[in-house]
């Protein structure tokens, strides 16, 4: 894999710190064969400067900045440097900001107390173009896209393409497709057994069936996924 250069604008400066600290100890222990030099920016416009004046590749996005929101901030990026993917890190877990992030076009959203680890790996994912939301908010996102399509159809970081991937390759069985059908339209596991006339335990392991097939880590993940990789 190629290197990449990462941009951290975050206006407090030991979690700067601490998350350079993180990405320099995993390249060094060549954990990240990926990382190439690590940027820093105290705000939103020293950020902007930086990815015009650098080859920027990821983008570590707080929201609450000083001078320009991240929010607006991932937006003018996203405008003029479209291939750069934005990570949005942040404390921020009302529904509206993470809609008006993603539509801006971060293409993963994570919160401030994710594990440094876990980050390093969702780093390494959105580079391989994966999209990535934190569980916690990530019901969110389901949501809009059920209601609204311009959450993937209108921006670069999660747009709803074509993707190769279709429920063959995932090797998904015609009821775990079923399964994931229901998952997606928002039923609990005993719903789902009800809905089919089978057993919890049975759902149950149809649903981590489907998770291992998909390699997420939850449902909701599960029904991001099967939606943006056109599976259902």
């Amino acid at each position: 894999m190629s290197k990449n250069n990462i941009l951290i604008i975050e206006d407090h400066a030991l979690t700067r710190f601490g998350l350079k600290t993180a990405f320099e100890m995993a390249s060094d222990d060549n954990e990240l064969d990926f990382v190439g030099k690590i940027y820093e920016a105290s705000n939103a416009k020293k950020g902007i400067e930086t990815v015009e004046k650098e080859k920027i590749d990821i983008v570590i996005m707080d929201l609450g900045l000083p001078d320009i929101n991240g929010i607006e901030a991932t937006k003018i990026i996203k405008e003029k440097y479209p291939s750069v993917k934005v990570v949005v890190l942040s404390s921020h877990e009302q529904e509206e900001d993470v809609i008006k992030a993603i539509k801006a076009g971060a293409c993963a959203y994570c919160t401030k107390d994710v594990d440094q680890d876990k980050l390093v790996d969702i780093i390494e994912s959105v580079i391989k173009g994966a999209a990535w939301f934190d569980p916690k908010i990530a019901q969110y996102v389901l949501n809009a896209a059920s209601a609204d399509a311009s959450v993937y159809e209108n921006t670069s970081a999660i747009k709803k393409e074509k993707y190769s991937q279709n429920n063959e390759e995932y090797n998904l069985t015609s009821r775990e497709k079923q399964v994931l059908e229901l998952i997606v339209e928002g039923f609990s596991n005993i719903q789902i057994a009800e809905k089919l006339d089978v057993s919890i335990n049975t759902t149950k392991v149809h649903v981590c069936n489907i998770l291992q097939k998909l390699a997420v880590a939850d449902r909701t993940q599960a029904a991001i996924k099967a939606i943006k990789h056109n599976i259902i």
